[in-house]
């Protein structure tokens, strides 16, 4: 069984979903791993990961139009305000979504359904740049 490991940076430009498939398929084929698994873990407290629809931008739309009403901005049931108000709000997006996930390899790419898409869900509002762990093992 051979291993990889990696970082993968994404660079956010506030709150929403950024697609980072294309970049997990390159590391993969660069691994040389035909079959296996494929493990992400994003190392911040306030963006998340995820897998969704790639087809139709209003899924995401609506995804983040969910969280906006389930999550608001500046609630003033938050004390934790320290990075403004959108602070806590993150942190409790990120613990309602995915932090890591594990994705089968096959045929050396990430096995994935048609319309699926692996996203840095980013909760945020400000540019910030963000670190992916990435690992596969397999042969």
């Amino acid at each position: 069984m051979k291993q990889f490991q990696d970082m993968l940076h994404v660079s956010c430009r506030g709150r929403g979903f950024y697609n980072i498939t294309h970049e997990l398929g390159q590391f993969v084929r660069q691994s040389g791993i035909a079959c296996g698994m494929l493990h992400l873990f994003v190392q911040h407290t306030s963006c998340s990961l995820m897998i969704q629809e790639n087809a139709d931008p209003d899924v995401l739309h609506d995804m983040e139009a969910f969280m906006a009403r389930l999550v608001t901005d500046g609630d003033p049931i938050f004390r934790h305000r320290d990075e403004g108000p959108d602070d806590m709000p993150a942190h409790i997006r990120m613990a309602l979504t995915a932090v890591s996930l594990a994705i089968p390899v096959r045929e050396s790419a990430p096995a994935l359904g048609l319309w699926q898409a692996v996203y840095l869900y980013e909760h945020r509002q400000q540019h910030l740049r963000r670190r992916v762990m990435i690992h596969i093992s397999g042969e």
